[in-house]
């Protein structure tokens, strides 16, 4: 895993882009602490900058940036091959230096070209590729969005590179607030691609490359990135009776345990993250069943909130698989402590609250290991929201309401306060709350969008054109089974979005590479050649995992509510957290910064101190963008 950036200015001077790359590089050294290089072509005006975290092949031979044997192509690689051992087998006659997988790589694109090599290349990655005979730069990533990058054109350079901050640091960066993203975030509490926070800044979306020339970069006219592989391609769902469920579960063991295997190869120590959950439980069996040596598994608990502290499940899990177990419990007091450095951690707007027990997890495993496997991307593949149940219940109920109707009954449920509902019993309240926001919905597709989001964000920024449904037209190709369709949408922005840049940044921020199974795209093809009855039976969700799992673990241990794995902020905010949030949304702080209605957000604040209302996510998606804001100075 490593941190590569890059600056493309033709006709810059002679020797500053070497000082250039050197402070880009810098600025993500966290990605990669163990050695540094850059290559600089200054006719051409390009320079790439690399920081490696050393995991295959720890020799020099496997040292950044790395030139093809032909000498054509030079190139920065953040990621992992799994398939690289086998491609070596594909790729006969070559002069072999080291093991990397980036050798590999190079050899690939060397004797196919890029276009037609990304394809065979099976693995996480972002690639930046110059091309020295035609003076190209082509930029890369992995299908499924696990690894991250980030271009923008500023002051007539094209800047690039693992994260905004490594763009940030170069001379020409213009630090524009892009106020259309900056809408979308508190909407959807991440930035969705190809979006960025800054102006003429964007990501690169999952499974895309883009190729750029001097003449693009002059003229300021970048082409659209194209997909070199797409999901929309295994959305036809096999008919019911095509595939037994006897060979299904079959298959799908053999294709996780496959990608389970290729992600254990390291030449550095390994673990995995453990929660006790199905999808972590069921990495962990895997690795388990296929090493010679105790698996080292990780898990974080809260003990002050026992409704979300998982970590007693995580241990009767490890002690049935006989894994090497550590747990960390940690106070309230150490949860808060990590919120000051959100903003610089994860370098924009994110406000997934589960990004504060994923960096603590990821803080313990590296005490431990170098990498470590996950269960992250198994609800999106296999059904597991409970909003792919909900949203075909709801629109099923209230098809028929008229919105007249339908509104004035959503009024007289929220118009009784949250606290009035929780004395009848705890919890309720919210749960109230969000079934009445649902009312006036008419189909599956308008109740997503209200689970999905929040409506109330979106009148929090100022001077924003922003739409939800400018979020969802970007996805093209969408089945047209309903819960299909939201199926897919979370694979193609809340999946590479949020949870692959949680997690990425999580770990990254500590210097631990993190790698996901299930995100292996032969399984997510695998699973969206099934038919939908394997993914959701009888109300229960993952069904076509839960009987793999079943194979190593007893149900016992796995089967019961999820917790989630998250921290109680709405009691938080209200409590220890209340001071610091009264002055992230003052309003003269809001005033002076410009960016928010400081009327709309003093009247969500107060309804929620109030607990007439529980506005837990809208105010965390203000005060998440205030954290970044105020990170910056």
């Amino acid at each position: 895993m490593c941190g590569i950036v890059g600056c493309f200015h033709p006709g810059e001077r002679p020797g500053a882009l070497g000082e250039q790359v050197h402070t880009m590089a810098a600025a993500v050294v966290h990605r990669g602490p163990d050695s540094g290089g850059s290559f600089v072509d200054d006719a051409a005006g390009f320079a790439l900058g690399f920081r490696r975290l050393a995991v295959v092949d720890l020799t020099p031979t496997g040292e950044q940036p790395m030139t093809s044997h032909s000498g054509r192509y030079v190139v920065v690689f953040n990621g992992e091959i799994y398939n690289h051992a086998a491609m070596r087998g594909e790729l006969a006659g070559v002069a072999w230096r080291g093991t990397s997988d980036t050798e590999v790589m190079m050899a690939a694109i060397d004797r196919w070209g890029v276009e037609a090599a990304l394809p065979r290349l099976h693995g996480m990655f972002a690639i930046a590729l110059w091309d020295r005979q035609e003076h190209r730069l082509t930029l890369a990533r992995d299908r499924m969005g696990e690894k991250p990058l980030y271009y923008g054109l500023h002051g007539g350079a094209l800047l690039f590179g693992s994260e905004l901050k490594a763009l940030r640091s170069h001379p020409l960066f213009r630090s524009d607030v892009d106020r259309d993203a900056l809408a979308a975030f508190l909407y959807a509490s991440f930035v969705p691609a190809p979006m960025s926070i800054w102006q003429s800044t964007w990501k690169l979306p999952a499974g895309t490359l883009l190729s750029i020339t001097a003449n693009d970069v002059v003229t300021g006219t970048l082409g659209e990135p194209v997909a070199y592989w797409s999901l929309s391609a295994h959305t036809r769902r096999a008919a019911v009776g095509d595939i037994g469920d006897a060979d299904a579960v079959q298959q799908l063991d053999e294709l996780l345990r496959d990608s389970v295997a290729r992600q254990m190869e390291a030449d550095v120590p390994l673990g995995a993250f453990l929660s006790g959950g199905i999808d972590s439980s069921t990495v962990v069996a895997l690795m388990q069943a296929q090493s010679t040596q105790p698996v080292r598994t990780f898990t974080v608990g809260i003990p002050d909130h026992a409704g979300l502290d998982e970590s007693a499940f995580a241990a009767e899990v490890a002690a049935h698989l006989g894994t090497e177990h550590h747990t960390l419990h940690v106070s309230a007091a150490d949860a808060r402590a990590v919120i000051p450095t959100l903003g610089t951690m994860y370098d924009e707007p994110f406000a997934d609250a589960s990004q504060i027990p994923t960096h603590l997890v990821a803080a313990l495993a590296r005490q431990h290991v170098t990498v470590s496997l996950s269960g992250d991307g198994g609800d999106e593949m296999f059904g597991g929201y409970r909003r792919y149940q909900l949203a075909p219940q709801v629109a099923r109920r209230t098809r028929f309401i008229p919105r007249g109707a339908a509104r004035l009954g959503r009024a007289s449920v929220i118009g009784v306060p949250v606290r009035a509902w929780d004395g009848i019993r705890p919890g309720l309240g919210a749960r109230a709350h969000r079934l009445a926001d649902l009312a006036p919905s008419h189909d599956v597709d308008e109740v997503y969008r209200r689970v999905f989001g929040s409506s109330s964000g979106l009148g929090l920024a100022l001077g924003h054109r922003f739409e939800p449904p400018s979020m969802f037209d970007r996805v093209a190709d969408a089945p047209a089974d309903a819960v299909d369709r939201m199926m897919y949408f979370d694979a193609l922005t809340y999946l590479p979005d949020d949870i692959c840049v949680k997690v990425d940044r999580a770990a990254m921020a500590v210097s631990l590479e993190t790698r996901m199974p299930f995100l292996d795209h032969r399984v997510a093809e695998f699973a969206w050649s099934l038919p939908q009855q394997m993914l959701i039976r009888g109300g229960v969700s993952k069904w076509a995992v839960r009987q793999v799992l079943a194979r190593y673990v007893p149900t016992a241990l796995t089967e019961r509510p999820k917790a989630g794995f998250g921290i109680p902020l709405a009691e938080w905010l209200r409590g220890p957290l209340r001071q610091w949030a009264d002055d992230m949304l003052s309003s003269a702080a809001l005033h002076a910064d410009g960016y928010l209605d400081a009327g709309a957000v003093g009247h969500l604040w107060a309804a929620h101190l109030a607990r007439r209302r529980d506005h837990t996510n809208v105010l965390w998606n203000a005060l998440m963008f205030q954290t970044w804001l105020h990170s910056l100075d």
